[in-house]
């Protein structure tokens, strides 16, 4: 089944704001909804946004008033240098839970469940294989506290699957990320003058680009692909050769031992070294990519590749200096955007019902201003929002000129909504 109506969870989140991009360009999508306690950080053209935290109370009014079928979700925290440990056990392991509870039920609309995860399941140890495939379990209890969030989130979501065989569920264990605008402790780390090491220690690493990352969330979102996939990059690098491509030396900084404590110090002086990073400066770890290549995806990028984009982007970024101010989100100005018949440019939303079509029995034009000019997913995302008497207008209208199922099916539906409620559409 496709995904035709999309919740995005985490839509604040840098991979939120960019999944709902790449999903705004697809027209066969008709309708994106975000939802997160911060506003989104990147411009949106068709994503609703919703301020909602993960109150499953709340989240499952969203779901069922918009009739969702697909919910991704985004939000995982896998850097504790971002957050505290409370908040992020409240984000990975609450929040997860919640969530699954608004899409559960024998009535809910959601048929998939993508569920962005973190190579950090499978940990890093000594007697590791060297690639961790799919069906393999953490070797080693896990020993901080990320790793164990994650391992929490995830069997809340494997529970999930199990009790709700009607819903595809698609869980996606992402290697390292690399890439020119992402932040993340490893390319802090990288971005430093020499590449901190371990003494003793020469880890292997597998890297996905961010662009990658995106693509994966996407192909999963389009697909039936129930299960977990690894998505990392094909090739693996020692930390010296990553070091190398990087143009940078590597500095052995870090004791064998007490290097737990040896972190701590240095974190004082600005150089932050994450407890779920310690075991991968020492140990590295490797993923088997094979089976989501056999799903269909493809990799833009090698871990290689995606080494050299860093670098290219390090050499080239204190060079290039943008005056463009970065994106805020301004709640009067999006409703500007979107409803304004003044907004002539090409990222002009739908316009409002024109005062015509609030008459009634007026079909000798179009109901709604530039109506001939809107593309069906405008259309439907603007049916939501017109009274009945304006709906059957637009509908006689439609079914005359145009003749569009989809853009037919979908004011049917709105006109129904309303004679149930009694009211108007999306009240």
């Amino acid at each position: 089944m496709p995904s035709q109506r999309i919740l995005i969870t985490g839509l604040s989140t840098y991979w939120g704001g960019r999944l709902a991009q790449a999903l705004e360009a697809d027209p066969s999508i008709d309708a994106i909804i975000g939802v997160d306690n911060e506003e989104p950080s990147v411009e949106l053209e068709r994503t609703e946004y919703v301020k909602v935290g993960t109150q499953h109370a709340l989240l499952r009014r969203v779901v069922d008033a918009a009739e969702i079928d697909t919910v991704v979700d985004t939000r995982l925290v896998v850097d504790s240098a971002t957050t505290s440990s409370r908040k992020a056990h409240e984000n990975n392991v609450i929040g997860t839970m919640n969530i699954l509870a608004a899409c559960s039920g024998a009535d809910s609309t959601v048929r998939k469940v993508v569920f962005k995860s973190s190579s950090y399941f499978y940990g890093s140890g000594q007697d590791d294989p060297a690639f961790f495939d799919e069906s393999m379990g953490r070797p080693h209890p896990p020993r901080t506290p990320i790793e164990r969030d994650i391992l929490e989130a995830e069997a809340s979501v494997a529970e999930f699957a199990d009790t709700s065989p009607s819903v595809n569920v698609t869980v996606l264990r992402f290697a390292n990320v690399l890439g020119p605008r992402v932040r993340t402790s490893h390319i802090e780390l990288f971005s430093l003058p020499a590449v901190p090491m371990i003494l003793g220690f020469d880890p292997r690493y597998q890297f996905v680009h961010e662009d990658d990352v995106v693509h994966a969330l996407e192909h999963a979102t389009q697909r039936q692909l129930p299960g977990v996939y690894n998505v990392a990059a094909d090739g693996v690098l020692a930390l010296t050769e990553v070091a190398g491509l990087l143009g940078k030396p590597y500095a052995p900084i870090l004791p064998p031992w007490g290097t737990g404590i040896a972190a701590g110090v240095m974190r004082r002086i600005g150089l932050n070294f994450p407890s779920e990073m310690l075991a991968q400066l020492r140990f590295g770890r490797g993923l088997d990519n094979r089976r989501y290549k056999a799903a269909g995806f493809e990799y833009g990028y090698t871990s290689r590749e995606a080494v050299l984009a860093l670098a290219e982007h390090l050499r080239l970024h204190p060079l290039l200096r943008s005056s463009a101010e970065p994106y805020r989100y301004e709640r009067e100005v999006e409703e500007f955007l979107r409803w304004s018949p003044n907004v002539r440019n090409g990222t002009r939303r739908p316009a409002p019902v024109s005062g015509q079509a609030r008459g009634a029995g007026l079909t000798a034009g179009p109901p709604v201003d530039h109506y001939d000019d809107l593309r069906p997913d405008e259309i439907i995302s603007l049916i939501s929002s017109l009274e009945p008497e304006a709906l059957r207008a637009l509908r006689e209208y439609e079914n005359g000129h145009h003749g569009r199922a989809a853009v037919i099916e979908a004011i049917d539906s709105a006109v129904a909504r309303s004679q149930a409620s009694g009211g108007a559409p999306g009240a």
